[in-house]
């Protein structure tokens, strides 16, 4: 339940003095609660050593004509996407907290200002705090008129403040979707047909109907079986002993060397759609001096969170609530009226910390959907489902499979005059938006290939070129998946550049230097990683550099990685990162956020990789999708150069560049190309 009184939707001060500021974003450990906060605080201009939060549901949102904006945390939206709105919010509560108090004194409130949670009439040296001001000012009409601050006079944006979550997460205080523990809850546990596309045959629920703590076994739809019993264990395990007959369908006949041959045919086929061109890059290269050819492949890879699916449900008739974990709580209060039958109104959804997010609870909210009709077979019943790891590695929306052919022409003078991205592969909207697809165009594809824009852009300026799509979908979901499609991207840009440079007999700097005089944010970063890594400089022995950059998600990063080779092992020993966010809200989370991109893009290149027969996903658990380890772990740099003027993202851009950068070091230190991963399928281990 949200506090009351309230100064305005996003305030309430406690006459302790005690501030909470209402955070719609979702949480999942990158830090965007506490940035929202120091947005709303900054304007406020409260006590930050008194601020907690609390989180509206996007029910109470629908009802307060969506005053908190979006629900929707991912694509490094959580902050840049409502920078304007939040400082708003805690500018309003700032003027009509100053009112309250001028009121009371009987003064002109252009006389009054607010600093520290203290509101001061300089002239007669009286003040007062906010929490003996808030009630008054909560009966005040909001301004009309809220002017912002100017960057320059920022007291809290830019500052290395303590996160928010942090002590109530080290005591165990927190709560996930996981924790709910509801008055008289039973718990689900589920089961799909492990062929995605297929359906159930017949199953026997005479057989475990009785097994102790079983309450019920309830069909869902025509492709799964849930178990409820008064424990998850106990349901579990009766799940586990339910005979169930399969029709797997056509899809059983797939598998990882089917879905190669249909991404392999697509780099060659007619039926493709154009993401960025200049010039005649196929004519050019047909008339080339010299032309130089490479094709990288990227897997399915599972976003596998610590928490893994689930959701609490209590559906009444009249009305349905739902208690989970999920970075988009609209389309999460959506889907719960869909599967219950009812409006919008007699619904709720109640957002809980997330275990792991990365893309797969927005992508989809399969979970939340099961939850509630599992609950609507047992009315009046708060109903817990939960998927086990197994349930979760194999019915994720996962980062889509993609194939890239490259090839590039040089002129007589060994001058780069053209080059050709043929990118063959899954279209993510094509599972979880096919309305966002307009002229066979996904636009999620072309991340990091686009001519300009504030989102993503290439950094480049090549005579002729030519980036074009052929859309191939198999039959397993995909989705969001943390940094998406930049991270393949991003290896396709920068390995091929690399190699590009190398067939040149160019230093990788150099090279890159040439092309990039008409974008110089992108530069900007790049010289900066270099500069920091020591490229140039001779590397201690054994020691070998690469180089990658990028812009993505409105910010401009880069990275120059250390490796180390000796045999088949490889050692990632540093990664300097650069990068320009455009505005740093918190530098110190920035940091922390760059360091954990890193982990989740280099366990996707060394580890990653989820692979299919007979139509079924062949990755059940960690002991065979397996996670980087701390030991691991490469020392991380990170160069913060915000150069203002524009909101860039943070927890999704530096992913992508820490893969093409650690493969070029490894082909600087083997004089061997990776361009199928991940690399412990062809034989490398991270040590």
């Amino acid at each position: 339940m949200l506090q009351q009184p309230e100064v305005n939707a996003w305030v309430v001060i406690k006459p302790d003095e005690t501030v909470i500021i209402r955070i719609a974003r979702s949480e999942m450990g990158q830090g965007t609660l506490t940035g929202l906060a120091q947005m709303v605080a900054e304007e406020l201009e409260c006590d930050w050593s008194k601020v907690t939060y609390e989180f509206p549901t996007p029910g109470q949102n629908a009802a307060r004509n969506h005053v908190w904006g979006s629900f929707f945390t991912a694509g490094s939206q959580g902050i840049r996407g409502s920078v304007d709105l939040v400082r708003s919010g805690g500018a309003a509560a700032r003027m009509m907290l100053i009112e309250a108090a001028a009121r009371r004194w009987g003064v002109a409130a252009s006389e009054c200002s607010a600093g520290q949670g203290k509101i001061v009439h300089a002239s007669s040296r009286r003040s007062t705090t906010f929490g003996a001001v808030a009630s008054a000012a909560a009966k005040l009409a909001p301004p009309t008129h809220i002017p912002l601050k100017d960057p320059k006079d920022w007291k809290l944006i830019g500052k290395d403040v303590k996160r928010l979550d942090t002590p109530d997460k080290t005591q165990g205080k927190t709560i996930f979707g996981i924790d709910i523990r509801l008055p008289g809850m039973l718990y689900a546990a589920f089961s799909a047909c492990p062929v995605n596309g297929g359906k159930i045959k017949r199953f026997d629920a005479t057989k475990i109907a009785t097994n102790t703590g079983v309450k019920k076994i309830v069909q869902i739809e025509d492709y799964g079986v849930a178990v409820v019993a008064d424990s998850w264990w106990r349901a579990k395990t009766a799940l586990d002993a339910l005979p169930i007959e399969w029709d797997d369908g056509a899809n059983a006949k797939v598998s990882s060397s089917s879905i190669d041959a249909v991404l392999k045919e697509g780099s060659d086929a007619n039926d493709v759609v154009v993401g960025n061109q200049s010039g005649n890059a196929k004519a050019v290269l047909a008339n080339a001096a010299k032309t130089f050819e490479a094709v990288y492949s990227y897997p399915y890879q599972a976003h596998a969170t610590m928490e893994p699916m689930n959701a609490t449900a209590l559906f009444t008739g009249e009305r349905c609530e739902v208690w989970c974990s999920t970075q988009n709580g609209d389309a999460a209060l959506a889907v719960v009226a869909q599967a219950a039958g009812l409006r919008p109104e007699r619904c709720d959804v109640h957002k809980t910390f997330l275990g792991g997010g990365f893309g797969r609870r927005s992508s989809s909210q399969d979970y939340v959907r099961q939850a509630v009709l599992i609950a609507k077979q047992m009315p009046g019943i708060p109903i817990k489902m939960l998927w086990s790891r197994e349930e979760d590695m194999t019915h994720d929306w996962y980062h889509p499979i993609t194939q890239c052919k490259m090839i590039a022409g040089f002129d007589k003078d060994n001058n780069l005059i053209a080059i050709h991205y043929r990118i063959s592969g899954q279209s993510i909207f094509a599972s979880i938006g096919p309305t966002q697809i307009r002229n066979g165009l996904d636009p999620v594809t072309f991340s990091g290939f686009s001519a300009g824009g504030n989102e993503d852009a290439f950094g480049y300026t090549i005579p002729n070129l030519l980036v074009d799509y052929a859309m191939r979908n198999p039959h397993l979901h995909s989705g969001f998946w943390r940094g998406v499609t930049i991270n393949h991207n991003a290896i396709f840009i920068e390995c091929f550049m690399d190699e590009l440079a190398s067939h040149a007999g160019i230093d990788a700097l150099e090279f890159r230097r040439k092309l990039m005089g008409n974008h110089p944010k992108h530069l900007a970063v790049l010289n900066a990683a270099a500069e920091r890594g020591g490229w140039g400089k001779p590397a201690p022995a054994g020691i070998f550099r690469g180089l990658a950059q990028a812009m993505v998600f409105g910010s401009y990063v880069a990275a120059c990685a250390e490796v180390s080779v000796v045999g088949n092992n490889v050692k990632v020993h540093r990664i300097v990162a650069a990068t320009d966010p455009g505005y740093a809200v918190n530098p110190g989370q920035i940091e922390r956020q760059v360091a954990g991109s890193f982990v989740y893009g280099l366990t996707g290149l060394f580890l990653g990789g989820i692979t299919v027969k007979d139509g079924k996903v062949e990755q059940q658990n960690f002991d065979s999708y397996d996670m980087m380890r701390i030991r691991q772990m490469p020392k991380v740099e990170t160069v913060l150069m915000p150069s203002g003027g524009f909101w860039g993202g943070v927890g999704e851009p530096t992913i992508c560049v820490a893969a093409p950068a650690v493969l070029n070091a490894i082909a600087a230190a083997t004089g061997k190309r990776y361009r199928t991963f991940p690399l412990q399928a062809q034989g490398l281990s991270l040590v």
